[in-house]
């Protein structure tokens, strides 16, 4: 039995540990008689990210925000199609197993945060919680980073938009709702089927469609502004749920939507290949073939303005339906990001104040 064919662990995604990128020796794993059906459970480990800075800058074209912060290194989640796992090659990690086992935190991420905010040369604009690995995976309920950071952007009146998968996101609804209050916080929610099976094994660890349709009614109602994302969307396995998720959504409260086609970028393909084959081998092939009509015959385009929607007649299609139903719902919205308010925002420190780009007292 190949590493790349053993069964699944219970509750996480990945079926395997492959080598990263940037291995200079490569493993091969091989049946000597000891092969048990079933694995032992894999305990999740965490220690310190010693980056020295928390906002991470971006210049993507086709990504509506310039900045993002990301509490956390790799995501219990199990997301199997996550595209941040080949990130775990640059620790010298697996993006398999590895990536959502062997997690890494930042402890003086508010700290961190403070200092870079008060830097004189600072100059506010939407930050993105949750753009790389979900910000309220679960060990936030115990770390409370996330709650930490929102607490010094909430003091700084700086805006942010949180992106997750989880209800936790309900325990911080007292800041949030603060600061939706003052237009500087909304919430994305991403959802990607109502279909609890496939749910399970395409995202083990986190909340069931359900609990994320009663998360965003609970932001909803407490007036946060609340989009959905339908992410990723995997023809031929998850398309099938697109209009359902967005009526759902809408009827739960949601004031946007967006949606991603499927992204495989690196160690992803092959991890993915083989998770598909492993739990829907009926229809594995059907899907690859979609996904690669969608992407000029391969399984992943790395191209700026096609990444994310993808190209040829399937992903037209899958579009055209997006829009329609969207629309229906008066979900779509072409700006580039949230309404948020930057200019109310006052630099950290005692007696910090400063002033808006606009020349506006930052405290009215």
């Amino acid at each position: 039995m190949t590493e790349n064919h053993r069964p699944a662990r219970r509750g996480r995604g990945a079926l395997a540990n492959p080598d990263n990128r940037y291995s200079a020796h490569r493993r091969e794993a091989v049946d000597d008689g000891w092969w048990s059906e079933e694995p032992e459970p894999l305990r999740t480990q965490i220690a310190v990210d010693t980056s020295r800075s928390i906002i991470s800058r971006n210049q993507s074209p086709d990504i509506p925000f310039d900045r993002s912060i990301n509490p956390y290194r790799g995501c219990e989640h199990g997301c199997i199609y996550c595209y941040a796992r080949p990130t775990h090659a640059w620790l010298g990690l697996s993006p398999g197993l590895d990536f959502e086992s062997r997690l890494f935190y930042k402890p003086e991420a508010a700290l961190q945060l403070e200092r870079e905010l008060a830097k004189p040369g600072y100059r506010p604009a939407t930050i993105v919680l949750g753009a790389n690995t979900d910000p309220y995976q679960p060990i936030e309920r115990e770390l409370r980073i996330t709650r930490a950071l929102l607490e010094v952007l909430r003091d700084c009146h700086h805006p942010v938009a949180v992106t997750t998968k989880s209800a936790l996101v309900l325990r911080d609804l007292d800041l949030l709702a603060e600061m939706s209050a003052q237009g500087l916080a909304a919430v994305q929610i991403s959802l990607t089927t109502l279909d609890g099976a496939l749910a399970r094994h395409l995202e083990p660890r986190a909340a069931s469609p359900k609990r994320r349709l009663e998360t965003i009614a609970a932001l909803a109602s407490a007036g946060i502004p609340t989009g959905v994302l339908v992410s990723p969307l995997i023809p031929g396995l998850t398309d099938q749920d697109l209009e359902r998720v967005l009526e759902a959504s809408a009827q739960a409260g949601v004031s946007r939507a967006g949606c991603l086609l499927i992204r495989l970028p690196l160690e992803i393909k092959d991890l993915f290949t083989d998770w598909l084959r492993a739990h829907f081998p009926e229809r594995a092939e059907k899907v690859l073939s979609l996904i690669r009509q969608c992407r000029s015959g391969k399984l992943n385009d790395a191209h700026f303005g096609t990444r994310f929607v993808g190209t040829g007649p399937i992903a037209g299609l899958l579009q055209q339906r997006f829009d329609l139903v969207a629309g229906r719902f008066g979900l779509l919205r072409r700006d580039a990001g949230w309404e948020l308010d930057s200019t109310r925002f006052r630099a950290p420190g005692p007696g910090a104040v400063q002033l808006s780009l606009f020349g506006q007292d930052p405290g009215r």
